[in-house]
């Protein structure tokens, strides 16, 4: 603890040291405040990444259908291809 000047009466010195607590107590809720602002921060952004993360996911299963869907008809025109290939006398050379 800081000694008090002897011409401070006990009064005067209750009060600066009174003072020096207010101090440091508004210092210390300040920097939580401080603090609680920047995680709040950080559970918004969590939060917009995780809806972001759920919409890119639920795109993905769409365009793994679209390719699904894609892939079997391609499959059932190649199908079709080879079949009136088949059917079809071969063109003869000259």
């Amino acid at each position: 603890m800081i000694r008090e000047t002897t011409n401070d009466s006990p009064l005067d010195a209750a009060v600066k040291r009174l003072e020096r607590a207010v101090a440091q107590l508004e210092q210390g809720l300040g920097e939580r405040a401080s603090t609680a602002r920047t995680e709040g921060a950080f559970d918004e952004d969590r939060a917009r990444l995780a809806a972001e993360l759920d919409q890119a996911r639920a795109r993905e299963r769409d365009l793994e259908a679209a390719g699904a869907q894609a892939s079997a008809a391609l499959g059932r025109a190649i199908a079709e291809i080879r079949a009136t290939l088949a059917g079809q006398p071969q063109a003869q050379e000259a």
